[in-house]
């Protein structure tokens, strides 16, 4: 999980391991948490699927500053 602090925002990035199959290669999808005060704000639902755990954090905070950015 990644985060950061943004405009008075805490944002975070998921990366859930998604694997459909024993032997097929580990997928991650995204997903985005923004909270203020310790209090949830905004919750994004999977984003997409990506083949790196960095990418689908990336991803989540990504479509988590945008959000804040679009409502600020």
């Amino acid at each position: 999980m990644e985060s950061e602090t943004y405009r008075g925002y805490n944002v975070w990035g998921h990366a859930i391991l998604q694997q459909e199959a024993i032997l097929a290669p580990e997928r991650f999808a995204a997903s985005g948490t923004i909270t203020r005060n310790n209090k949830l704000v905004e919750a994004s639902g999977v984003l997409g699927l990506f083949n790196a755990e960095a990418e689908a954090e990336q991803a989540g905070l990504a479509w988590a500053l945008a959000w804040i950015d679009s409502h600020g």
